[in-house]
């Protein structure tokens, strides 16, 4: 399963580094900066609506947005561009 929200579209920041503190003087003791992967804070919400449950996986900070809340308490309707699927489109 990819690792994107299904509503805004947010993947993981490939440019993060990793960065190890040895407490150690000198260039020969320098922290390495190791590559790393941030992903978004994804959760599983499910959605009931009049015509059936939705699973949708969201990042956390969508979850709080107006936009978001009144389509989960059916003042509006869910977009269909929230029904697909992600993919990394490789």
């Amino acid at each position: 399963m990819a690792k994107i929200c299904q509503v805004t579209g947010k993947k993981g920041n490939t440019t993060a580094k990793f960065i190890r503190n040895r407490h150690s003087q000198g260039w020969k003791y320098k922290a390495p900066h190791k590559n790393r992967t941030q992903h978004p804070n994804l959760q599983t919400i499910r959605l009931k609506t009049p015509t059936g449950t939705y699973t949708l996986t969201v990042a956390a900070s969508v979850i709080k947005s107006p936009m978001f809340n009144s389509v989960a308490c059916g003042l509006r309707p869910i977009p269909k561009a929230w029904l697909k699927k992600p993919g990394y489109n490789l």
